[in-house]
């Protein structure tokens, strides 16, 4: 009991942020949607469906709105898709909201997305939260817009928000951004990189060599490589034949900057990105030690983490925070959501901003989520927070 109340403090304390109060942590027949009525959530199954308690002062009695969960319940993804299903089951009961009905579709059953999301709305539903992947966002998009639904996608990839799709995913963008703000104002003012050939890669250098240029600093070096053992090492030797070099991004995830980092010890400081975030002893390796990358703040997340655990005896995914904080989200505007009627998608924009499991976040016009979020240093024993997120947007 203790557990609960105090995950309930905390989506309390979430939703009491930034827009949360005035002033103010991959991928439909008819089987393939779950649902279970919000009353038995304690002992829900992995997906479930729930209709639980709190106010509204717009509702009707017996009218709820509905909001459809794009994952995968099915296939390789299936179990990122199930965690977030369960993370969003979990954020309906700890605010304890009535007013909404939650029902998950399955992205990977037959007919695909495209299906899924033709259900989804044929259901009435107003807000559609997910799907993961990119392409499968592609391919929904255009039938959420017709019915003039907006789309919350758990996707990272920026090129399919906008245009009634926001995206929540961990971005790139922001994170290496993040760092190399943080590395200038530490001195650093020659830099180096290592990226993969491919999107990730490709996005992930044009943003590095605009925040480098943003803090009056210069790239000495830029190397690409594919993801082979033998390809990583050569770039990475490539890259420390450089000399003052005062920081490295290595633009890819862990276990490929641990290939490279011991080419890299003379280099210069290492610096990850997001992806970084999800592997754990990133110290195991001494050439990443002293290393920065940004992340969200992983404090709200831990305590999640307890929470699920308790209810779904297994552990989430790092991406179920997703699940968890759009249905924040959705919870928070459902007092500016007339019952039956269309969800108020103006009010995602607003400078204010939400809170969630995942700290702070806030649409621009673009329909990207833009988040505050923490650099951290890798340690031997794991990783120390050298500079903290914001709690707020000044702007």
């Amino acid at each position: 009991m203790r557990d609960q109340r105090d995950m309930k403090e905390a989506a309390s304390q979430a939703l009491s942020k930034f827009k949360w109060i005035a002033a103010g942590a991959a991928m439909l027949a008819l089987g393939a949607c779950e649902s279970a009525p919000g009353g038995g959530v304690e002992t829900a199954p992995p997906v479930v469906e729930d209709d639980t308690g709190g106010d509204d002062a717009t509702a009707q009695p017996g009218v709820q709105n509905g909001v459809a969960v794009l994952v995968p319940l099915s296939g390789d993804n299936a179990a990122i898709g199930r965690s977030i299903a369960n993370a969003a089951s979990m954020a309906l009961l700890d605010t304890e909201e009535e007013s909404l009905k939650i029902t998950i579709y399955d992205t990977a059953a037959s007919g695909g997305a495209e299906v899924a999301v033709t259900q989804a709305l044929a259901e009435g539903n107003k807000l559609i939260l997910g799907p993961l992947r990119g392409e499968n966002v592609t391919r929904i998009a255009p039938y959420a817009r017709r019915a003039d639904v907006p789309v919350i996608a758990f996707s990272n990839d920026e090129s399919v928000a906008g245009n009634g799709v926001y995206i929540m995913g961990f971005t790139p963008t922001q994170s290496i951004r993040r760092s190399v703000d943080y590395a200038a104002d530490q001195g650093a003012d020659v830099f180096a990189g290592l990226a993969p050939n491919g999107v990730y890669g490709q996005r992930s250098v044009q943003v590095f060599l605009r925040a480098v240029e943003a803090n009056g600093g210069r790239v000495a070096r830029l190397e690409t490589y594919d993801r082979r053992r033998s390809e990583v090492e050569a770039a990475a030797r490539r890259v420390a034949s450089v000399e003052d070099v005062d920081m490295v991004l290595i633009a890819d995830s862990a276990s490929i900057a641990e290939i490279a980092a011991p080419s890299l010890q003379l280099s210069g400081d290492l610096m990850g990105t997001e992806l970084w975030a999800s592997t754990e002893n990133l110290g195991r390796v001494a050439g990443m030690r002293g290393a920065i990358f940004a992340a969200v703040p992983d404090a709200q997340f831990d305590r999640f983490v307890q929470r699920y655990r308790a209810r779904y005896n297994s552990s989430p995914y790092r991406l179920s925070s997703l699940g968890y904080d759009s249905v924040l989200l959705a919870v928070r505007l459902a007092r500016q959501w007339p019952a039956g009627g269309d969800f108020p998608a103006r009010e995602l924009t607003d400078d204010g901003g939400f809170g969630g499991v995942d700290g702070i976040f806030r649409f621009g016009s673009d329909g990207i989520a833009e988040r505050a979020l923490e650099v951290r240093r890798v340690t031997a024993s794991g990783t120390e927070i050298v500079s903290p997120a914001s709690t707020r947007f000044d702007d």
